[in-house]
């Protein structure tokens, strides 16, 4: 995983799987890239992302609302089909921009 930061906005270019094994590490590392900076966006680049189930919708939820709270907002790019199917079944779709 890599985290780019430029001009108020963070990009975390996720990889492999989000899940319950990965999601605590991926939680860590937004919520440092969150709380280090200013940021008022945050685009998560799911190009190289495989998976996703339960843990990452809840990961992905709570780094939007935080953002939210800071009158931010949060989008994301790149998702494969299965990734984006559970993006949206989940609903996140109606909270969070695919650009």
């Amino acid at each position: 995983m890599r985290v780019e930061k430029a001009k108020g906005t963070v990009t975390v270019y996720l990889e492999g799987e989000l899940d319950h094994f990965s999601a605590q590490q991926i939680r860590r590392i937004m919520d440092h890239a969150i709380e280090e900076s200013s940021i008022k966006s945050m685009i998560l680049d799911m190009e190289n992302m495989t998976f996703m189930d339960s843990s990452g919708i809840g990961v992905i939820l709570g780094r939007y609302k935080q953002l939210r709270q800071r009158g931010g907002k949060m989008m994301v790019r790149k998702m494969n089909r299965q990734v984006e199917k559970v993006f949206r079944l989940s609903g996140m779709d109606q909270l969070i921009d695919i650009i």
